[in-house]
């Protein structure tokens, strides 16, 4: 986009607000934001560029197209915002590290017998969400102690209270057993509010009521029940023991704080619900090189929220936010009641925020050894491979191949990348086998790696290596297999003219390297790093593969027991598929549910319903 261009689009902005998104010369959107006036924003960013921040400078740079869309107001420019910046996670703006979504926990209040299980996205579903939490152990942790505590359902059968024994878990102390009938719905929905409460940190309140149930057993003469009451109330009391009151008034906020150094940026929320801490999290920030405190606070606030499923009446913040007013407008929408962002000066409250400033403060610099270390030892790997593999120069970016499949069903390859010793996922690349029938891994890896390098060849090459896609051709290929399978993959690179591309084989049982015209494997040592780096994304390839294919296999089969039935067809399955995902699904499915897909009938129901 010429002056020329630029002065046009910029004069045919309207001067109202909305979120406009730049582009890089490749159509990636690398910076979204909002405005007041989309005009009076966006022109700012392309006069007086000196005087601009050196972040803003390398933005421009790299601008050749931008887009905006016209919103009524800048609460719902603010909501654009939060959606475009999690869809497209633009590389100048500052956003949560991690690009998987956060783990949550989720009651499925809409079920007669709610479950609890682990989810990484909440749904509009009628289920009470936790979270997020940025840990999957201290996810599983927190599931293995309500366990302990409160005997909850974990299988996924239907629940009729007529079945003739319970499983394993009923006699362990695990399941409350509502399968057998051992408990009624209703008691079962109570235990489930208990859960809820010591969820939300009120576990005082849950003592309080299963001291009185212990009290009214024991009047009974229940002393077994009794009993197990009263280690409940124990197990209850240890944990209350072990958090920490931080506030005399019995209240609900969220403590926010950050540490920043040399562009990293650590954020440390404390979770205090009725006065205790609960819990405690830490986020990690790109993008914050250049940027103020207040538009990195801002930043973390709008994004956390945005995916947390409770937000509290107070938010107590280390520094100030831009727009503190339309972020507490949206908040409250949220919420359903006022929401505060409160900056404190003085008192218990500043105390809380110093407590979790320096608490992000430690785990930064815990993070950045981590990650001195972690990259220390991704050089001397890489190192490693340039000398025991006589390479030109130290493999930058690795591609690894693997093949699944059982006697040639369900067929699949998978193409993984590591760049500089670490796997980029989004690069991740999985086939299904078309051309090739029966069980010949040979010919199933020469087709992937042909529409791998066909793929390349259509595709412009980037400037820049980092950007990834099929255009960047790898430093060092690897197949997962021995000598037959890397004599396979060199013919069919030869056939597309990339055979200068160095490639090995990594053999599973001996854990030996194969290098193209050696007979014998390569004298790698088994402490080298550069071998420990070759299995990490051999064995990578090897789980992605597998994973693939299981999916299809699964499909498949399901897809025959469909097929199975009378009346069941190509648009009939494939509604019960898209509907409910898998065969227990489907199973526990009511006839009413089954007869609401479309296409489907009652009598066809009935008939799935009597077949499965």
């Amino acid at each position: 986009m010429d002056q020329a261009q630029l002065n046009e689009r910029l004069n045919a902005l309207p001067t109202k607000p909305g979120v406009y998104y730049m582009k890089d010369a490749n159509g990636q959107v690398i910076y979204v934001g909002k405005a007041i006036n989309l005009r009076n924003r966006v022109r700012s960013y392309f006069h007086s560029p000196a005087g601009h921040p050196p972040k803003v400078r390398r933005l421009v740079e790299h601008v050749a197209d931008l887009e905006f869309i016209v919103t009524g107001s800048e609460l719902e420019a603010l909501i654009l915002e939060c959606n475009l910046i999690k869809k497209h996670r633009p590389h100048y703006n500052v956003r949560l590290k991690d690009d998987k979504q956060y783990p949550y926990i989720k009651i499925s209040l809409q079920d007669d017998y709610p479950r609890i299980f682990t989810v990484r996205h909440m749904q509009p579903d009628g289920a009470r969400y936790f979270g997020p939490f940025t840990s999957s152990k201290a996810v599983f942790q927190t599931m293995e102690l309500l366990r302990k505590l409160f005997p909850y359902l974990t299988c996924k059968r239907e629940i009729t209270g007529k079945d003739k024994r319970a499983c394993l878990y009923h006699h362990l102390g695990r399941c409350a057993a509502p399968c057998i009938g051992a408990v009624s719905r209703q008691d079962y929905r109570g235990l489930i509010s208990q859960i809820i409460l010591f969820l939300e940190g009120k576990q005082e309140r849950i003592v309080a009521d299963l001291q009185h149930s212990m009290d009214e057993a024991a009047r009974k003469m229940d002393y077994e029940r009794a009993a197990t009451l009263r280690d409940q109330i124990q197990a209850l009391h240890k944990v209350i023991e072990k958090q920490k009151i931080v506030s005399a008034a019995e209240s609900d906020q969220d403590v926010i704080a950050f540490a920043r150094e040399d562009g990293q940026a650590c954020v440390q929320t404390f979770f205090i619900r009725r006065g205790k801490l609960i819990g405690r999290e830490y986020f990690v920030l790109t993008g914050t090189q250049d940027e103020n405190d207040l538009e990195i606070m801002g930043s973390f606030v709008k994004q956390f929220y945005d995916e947390a499923a409770y937000v509290p009446p107070a938010i107590l913040l280390q520094h100030g936010v831009g727009e503190a007013m339309v972020i507490e407008e949206w908040l409250r929408r949220k919420r359903g009641t006022k929401v505060a962002l409160l900056v404190p000066q003085r008192g218990k409250r500043r105390e809380l925020v110093q407590m979790a400033a320096e608490n992000a403060a430690e785990t930064l610099a815990n993070l950045r050894a981590q990650w001195a270390a972690d990259q220390a030892r991704q050089v001397t790997a890489l190192s490693d491979l340039q000398k025991y593999l006589k390479l030109d120069m130290a493999p930058t970016r690795i591609e690894c191949y693997d093949i699944s499949n059982i006697q040639g069903r369900a067929a699949t390859g998978s193409m993984v990348v590591f760049v500089k010793g670490v796997a980029r996922k989004s690069e991740y690349r999985r086939f299904q086998i078309k051309s090739v029938a029966g069980a010949d891994d040979y010919a199933m890896l020469q087709e992937v790696l042909r529409r791998r390098f066909k793929r390349a060849g259509q595709e412009q090459q980037p400037a820049d290596p980092e950007a990834g896609g099929w255009g960047i051709l790898p430093d060092l290929l690897i197949v997962d297999g021995g000598k037959g399978q890397l004599n396979a993959a060199l013919e069919a690179m030869a056939e597309l003219g990339v055979a200068g591309i160095p490639a090995i084989g990594l053999a599973k049982q001996q854990e030996e390297v194969f290098a193209p015209g050696r007979p014998d494997p390569l004298p790698i040592p088994r402490d080298s790093e550069g071998l420990y780096l070759l299995q990490r994304v051999r064995d990578e390839a090897h789980r992605f593969a597998i994973g693939y294919h299981r999916k299809l296999r699964t499909k498949a089969g399901l897809r025959s027991r469909l097929d199975e039935i009378p009346g069941i067809g190509d648009k009939r399955r494939t509604g019960l598929l898209k509907r409910f995902r898998s065969l227990e699904a489907i199973r526990q499915a009511s006839i009413e549910e089954l007869a609401s897909v479309t296409g489907m009938t009652r009598e066809a129901a009935e008939r799935v319903k009597e077949r499965l």
